[in-house]
């Protein structure tokens, strides 16, 4: 199939899609016109709609089941919001072609409204809705996946497959790749194991009328490092915080969890955080550029020089990681500067 008839085809697909939404929904509904207004999606294949109806607006999500973990969004939100968490109340659905009839949250997501004097109100309403998913989400007892081996692994090869090979046409040595997949693997796994969000950032994180955030994108939620989640809030990809700040809020995190019965030695849950920070980074750089080569999305690529800071950054703190720093600041970063970040 050429490039051309490749994009006919999706676009064939996408209208077909939308033409079965609207008339699902009209359905639904009870009403005989549906008009869609287009919401800013993420990073999925998923599209998202506003539609008003009455006095009231909801959302409107298409996400293809082929693509799309659709009965998991419906199943976590629900586990979810049992634990008190704000996520989208799920009105109608129809499993089986991917759309879903949602609650509406606004477009104020934490993203469009984090300022320097507003950040400790902010992040403390949300490290509190983490230690509701944390605290209250018996992690022994779901149906959630366990974040094992297989999938640490698998995320932290996107770096070397898409970031490092096929954007930059470099490769790490072999030793030096397995010893630091080995050590943050060990890292990830020998923390306590509670449920994890994922992507707990500042772009699924919406600004309601009360003190909690609306929560969303949880579907892949998973059992997993106890750390994973504050370090996606505090070392977000898409905002960067001095230091300082970052320090002050990671250990007011971990005296809510002393406050919950949870005692974690400061120097080991500074350590914890730390690496789990360059996992997190190094599978944001693959994802990043996959995102361009694989599904012509470019708008993320700006945002690989502030990852590659806060990586270089947490890999220059950890002895361990010497050889490795040497390989990003030597041989990576001369390479990011000679590329484009943008098609």
């Amino acid at each position: 199939m050429t490039s051309s008839t490749a994009i006919d085809a999706a676009f064939d697909t996408k209208a077909e899609r939308f033409n079965a939404l609207s008339s699902w929904l009209g359905s639904v509904l009870n009403i005989s016109q549906v008009t869609l207004i287009p919401v800013a999606g993420d990073a999925s294949f998923r599209r998202y709609f506003r539609i008003n109806h009455g006095q009231q607006s909801f959302i409107v999500m298409d996400a293809p089941p082929e693509r799309e973990n659709v009965e998991g969004f419906v199943e976590v939100g629900k586990l979810f919001a049992q634990a008190g968490i704000r996520v989208p109340k799920v009105f109608e659905c129809d499993l089986k072609r991917g759309f879903l009839l949602l609650e509406d949250f606004g477009d104020q997501a934490y993203f469009s409204v984090l300022n320097s004097n507003n950040a400790d109100y902010f992040y403390h309403q949300a490290m509190s809705a983490l230690e509701q998913i944390q605290c209250r989400i018996d992690a022994s007892n779901t149906l959630l996946p366990a974040y094992d081996q297989a999938l640490l692994k698998r995320e932290l090869e996107l770096f070397r497959e898409w970031f490092l090979a096929s954007w930059l046409a470099l490769e790490i040595p072999g030793r030096l790749w397995q010893g630091l997949c080995q050590v943050l693997v060990q890292n990830a796994q020998e923390q306590p194991q509670v449920c994890v969000h994922r992507d707990f950032h500042s772009r699924n994180l919406m600004v309601l009328h009360d003190d909690t955030p609306g929560v969303l994108d949880f579907q892949d939620a998973v059992i997993g490092p106890i750390t994973y989640d504050l370090v996606s809030l505090l070392k977000d990809c898409y905002i960067e915080w001095p230091q300082h700040r970052v320090d002050a809020w990671r250990e007011s995190y971990r005296q809510q969890l002393l406050d919950q019965g949870r005692v974690i030695d400061a120097r080991q849950w500074q350590f914890w955080f730390d690496r789990m920070g360059i996992q997190r980074h190094l599978k944001a750089c693959g994802i990043f550029v996959r995102l361009w080569l694989r599904d012509q999305k470019p708008q993320y690529l700006q945002d690989i020089p502030r990852v590659l800071k806060m990586l270089l950054a947490s890999c220059r703190r950890d002895p361990e990681f010497e050889d490795f720093t040497h390989f990003l600041s030597q041989e990576v970063m001369p390479a990011v500067n000679r590329r484009r970040l943008s098609p």
